[in-house]
This record gives structure tokens, sequence and C-alpha cells, in this order.
């Protein structure tokens, strides 16, 4: 597949994805993300392993882009939590406890 990536043409195929990051350890997951074998890999991570260019260079969302073309599941970055939850009552809505006042 050809798609355009910080204003250069790349003729990707998922083979090849899978080729380049066969063996990368994924750092961790930030932001968007995108899920690469049974692995999740932060986007601009995978973009600078298959474009070898600087991650300065290309947007998230170029890569976001290419990976949906070629079939791997994409992540959007996880939303910030709410100002007014406190740490305690976040807690305890992940244990499933009623949250105390």
């Amino acid at each position: 597949m050809r798609c355009v990536i910080a204003r250069f043409p790349f003729h990707l195929t998922k083979a090849g994805v899978l080729e380049t990051m066969k063996g990368v350890g994924p750092e961790p997951v930030t932001g968007e993300s995108v899920t690469i074998g049974r692995r999740r890999y932060p986007v601009k991570q995978v973009g600078a392993a298959i474009i070898r260019q600087d991650r300065r260079d290309f947007s998230a969302g170029e890569v976001v882009r290419a990976m949906t073309r070629l079939g791997f599941a994409c992540r959007p970055a996880p939303r910030a939590a709410s100002a007014d939850v406190t740490p305690l009552q976040r807690a305890s809505a992940l244990l499933g406890a009623p949250a105390s006042a």
C-alpha cells in the first residue's frame, strides 16, 4: 500500500511491518497505540521503526491512518481522568466498591 508520511511516499505492507517490528520491545504506551501481533506499541515508536525517520518529523495521525489501512488495530489515547473525582473515589470505582463522600 502506498501512503504518505512526513511528506514522503512509502510503500508499506502488513508483512513488512510485522517483520520490522519482530524482536522490538514495546515502549510504555501513554498516547495512541497500535496492536501488532500480541503487543501494543506507541504509534510514534512504530512510525519511527517503519519509516526510519525522527519521531518529530511525522504525526501520530499519519501512522494511525496507515496502520488502520493495513489492518492493524489502533487505539486512541486514554482520556484524562475527571478533575472532580478524587483518587480514593477512582480507586473505589475500579474495585467496584461504593464511593465514599
